[in-house]
């Protein structure tokens, strides 16, 4: 029998519907909604995925997001210290408006944990990678709860690194405690807000690498080059400080990886070979290693012996690497300085930073102070500068090549010392 034609538009156009409002919902999970273990969740442009994964050689269950495209990617992980031992893990959302991960007795082994309740709360993944929990009747873009103020050993673009001054509140990345354990480990990337704001690696307290400061374009230990593409932002005001990144095209998938050896990865994906490539890693070479030429001396990876005392300096020890003046400081008898070309700038220690200073008077303000051992006149943002002195010693001086944002620093000498001649340390290139 021959279907009359409209009807079977109208069949059509119903499965089509029906269709689009599946896609639409395959992102959102609400309260009457679960995920097993082996039910995912996908991002409406299946950019990511979220569900129940094993890491590495682990037997364990971790709720997790990665990449789809990528699903050994994880880039997230919720239930960090508390694994499921079996596949009986499920997903849902309260009726207050909370995350919870419930185990196989029902017991919560994780939970967004957060305040106040949500009349009609929804979760979604978005593009972005972020798991969001909202009022689904709310403003568009305000979140009750996100995964991106909770980062584990990834950032992504638009993630922050930093400090929410009115709560105190800090997002920094911590490493795995191993490739089948996603455990906290024992590094940590963050920022450090002490002067002009720097991204470290550190263990237990103690800095593994640092970037050198933000100068209003780029920090000085990552390659200018990377401008092309991506766009790294600093952004400090009364409310938050903080480092985050965007890329340049659309088309890149990037992250930052912080591994569980403790080194700072750069990786981007290259969709025909369907692989992750190294862009770079930090520490790139041992002068990267914080502190490794100890006080008062710089490291050049040209060299084979890399540490070298700063002029003016000798090796207080034949075993110490530290160094120590050849004659003290005298302001009695005409202190000056000379200068190093090429730098990432000493850590800042012991330090005073002036912003209405230029460099001739950055100069002499150091002069007026005996304990000032040295100074620059740094680029803090566009188009504004600001004056650091050092008081005592200088620490964690390397050469950088011109792929780098390198500064000028002057550092003050004896007048006896300022006999020798002036140290110029000119900028070379290294690939890695």
């Amino acid at each position: 029998m021959e279907r009359d034609p409209i009807f079977t538009m109208i069949c059509f156009l119903i499965v089509v519907f029906s269709h689009l409002e599946l896609s639409e919902e395959v992102d959102v999970l609400g309260v009457e909604g679960s995920i097993s273990d082996g039910e995912t969740l996908v991002s409406s442009l299946e950019t990511f995925q979220l569900g129940f994964f094993s890491p590495g050689k682990s037997r364990n269950r971790y709720l997790g997001i990665w990449f789809k495209t990528c699903p050994g990617t994880v880039v997230w992980v919720a239930n960090r210290n508390n694994p499921i031992a079996d596949g009986q893990g499920v997903l849902t959302v309260s009726d207050s408006g909370n995350l919870v991960l419930l185990n196989q007795t029902k017991s919560v082994v994780w939970s967004s944990n957060m305040s106040g309740t949500a009349q009609n709360p929804v979760a979604q993944l978005l593009d972005t990678g972020n798991l969001v929990l909202k009022d689904n009747k709310s403003t568009a873009g305000s979140y009750l709860w996100q995964s991106f103020d909770y980062p584990s050993d990834t950032l992504l673009p638009g993630m922050k690194v930093g400090w929410n001054l009115k709560t105190g509140e800090e997002r920094y990345l911590t490493s795995w405690k191993s490739a089948d354990d996603p455990s906290p480990g024992n590094f940590t990337f963050r920022l450090d807000k002490n002067g002009l704001p720097q991204l470290v690696i550190d263990t237990e307290s103690m800095k593994t690498y640092r970037t050198g400061p933000w100068n209003g374009f780029g920090f000085e230990a990552i390659p200018a080059y990377l401008n092309f593409l991506f766009k790294h932002n600093v952004v400090s005001n009364e409310n938050e400080i903080f480092f985050s990144y965007e890329v340049a095209n659309k088309e890149i998938t990037t992250r930052l990886l912080l591994n569980h050896t403790g080194y700072l990865q750069r990786l981007i994906f290259t969709h025909d070979s369907k692989n992750w490539e190294f862009l770079y890693s930090a520490p790139f070479d041992k002068c990267g290693i914080y502190g490794f030429c100890g006080a008062n001396s710089m490291c050049s990876s040209r060299r084979a012996d890399a540490c070298k005392c700063l002029k003016g300096f000798i090796s207080k020890l034949q075993e110490s690497k530290n160094c120590v003046r050849e004659s003290s400081l005298d302001c009695q008898k005409g202190d000056g300085f000379t200068k190093l070309v090429g730098v990432k700038v000493p850590d800042l220690l012991k330090f005073q930073l002036n912003e209405s200073l230029n460099l001739k008077q950055c100069e002499a303000e150091c002069l007026k102070n005996c304990s000032c051992t040295a100074y620059v006149n740094m680029n803090v943002s566009e188009g504004r500068t600001s004056c650091v002195m050092w008081f005592g010693d200088l620490f964690d001086i390397s050469e950088v090549s011109d792929m780098y944002r390198n500064e000028v620093v002057f550092i003050r000498l004896s007048a006896s010392g300022l006999g020798m001649h002036h140290l110029y340390c000119s900028s070379f290139f290294t690939f890695f």
